[in-house]
C-alpha cells in the first residue's frame, strides 16, 4: 500500500482528503512542519500533500526545502491550498511542486491527480533498479545480471532484446555492480574487497582474485570488460585499449 503524508492542519480537511481517496492509501497527517519533518526522518513515503498555510511555517518554503532533502527529493509533492491566484501557482512550480490543487478541490479530481503522480514516481523508482553498460545489465531489485542479446533481424531492424541470465553468486553480483559504477576508474584489490564484504572482514586482498576470475569466466566472451592493472587492482572498461 502506497504511503501519503498529508501536512494539513485543517481536521476538516484531514477527513475530506482521506475521504477522497479511499482505504486503497496509508494516509498520515501532520498538523505542521515540524510534525511532518519528523515523520519524515522516521518513515519513507511515497507522495506529499501540501498545504500552504500552516501553523508553525509557509508550505512554499517547505516544499523547496523537501526538494533539496537527499531522502525526499524525488517524492512528489501536491500543494493542496485555497490560494487560487496564478502568481501563487507560478511560485509552487518553481519552488518544485509536481501538482497544485486549489481547495475546495472536487474528490475525483483529487484521487485521479495523486494516482497519476504515484504512477509517475513509480516508473522513476524503477529505472533506478536497473544499470546498463554496454550489453550488460543488473536489476537490482532481484540482484541478477544479463548479458543483453541485441542480434538484428534480416531487414536489420533490432529484435526485442533477450536477456542470458550470468547467475552470479551474491559476491560477484556486488563485485560487477562496483565496477558498473565506477567504469574507466582503477580500484585497487582493499577497494573491492570493502565494497563486497565490508570494511569489517580481514582477509588477504589477493582474496579478490579469486572471485574476480569466477566473474571473467561466467562474463566469458566480454570478460576483457575487466582489465588487471599490473601492482594496483581492475578496472571496467568498455572500450579496447
Amino acid at each position: 500500500m502506497e504511503r501519503i503524508l498529508l501536512v494539513e492542519d485543517s481536521v476538516e480537511f484531514q477527513l475530506l482528503v482521506k475521504k477522497s481517496l479511499g482505504p486503497m492509501f496509508d494516509i498520515s497527517n501532520a498538523g505542521g512542519i515540524s510534525d511532518a519533518t519528523d515523520q519524515l526522518s522516521r518513515n519513507d513515503f511515497d507522495l506529499i500533500l501540501l498545504d500552504v498555510t500552516l501553523p508553525d511555517g509557509n508550505g512554499f518554503q517547505f516544499c523547496s526545502l523537501l526538494k533539496t532533502m537527499e531522502r525526499t527529493s524525488d517524492v512528489p509533492v501536491i500543494m493542496l491550498t485555497g490560494k487560487d491566484a496564478s502568481s501563487d501557482k507560478v511560485m509552487g512550480f518553481s519552488l518544485g511542486a509536481d501538482d497544485y490543487i486549489v481547495k475546495p478541490f472536487d474528490p475525483f479530481e483529487l484521487k485521479a491527480r495523486v494516482e497519476a503522480r504515484l504512477s509517475h514516481f513509480k516508473r522513476q523508482k524503477e529505472k533506478t533498479q536497473i544499470l546498463t553498460r554496454g550489453l550488460l545489465q543488473l536489476n537490482f531489485t532481484d540482484q541478477k545480471a544479463f548479458v543483453l542479446n541485441t542480434a538484428k533481424t534480416a531487414d536489420r531492424i533490432p529484435a526485442r532484446a533477450e536477456k542470458k541470465d550470468l547467475n552470479l553468486t551474491p559476491i560477484e553480483f556486488k563485485l560487477l555492480s562496483c565496477f558498473m559504477r565506477h567504469e574507466n576508474v582503477v580500484l585497487t584489490r582493499l577497494q573491492l574487497l570493502e565494497a563486497v564484504l565490508g570494511d569489517q572482514v580481514h582477509v588477504l586482498e589477493r582474496t579478490i582474485d579469486k572471485h574476480i576470475c569466477s566473474l571473467r569466466e561466467k562474463l566469458s566472451p566480454d570478460s576483457n570488460y575487466i582489465r588487471t592493472v599490473f601492482r594496483t587492482g581492475y578496472r571496467f572498461s568498455l572500450k579496447a585499449d
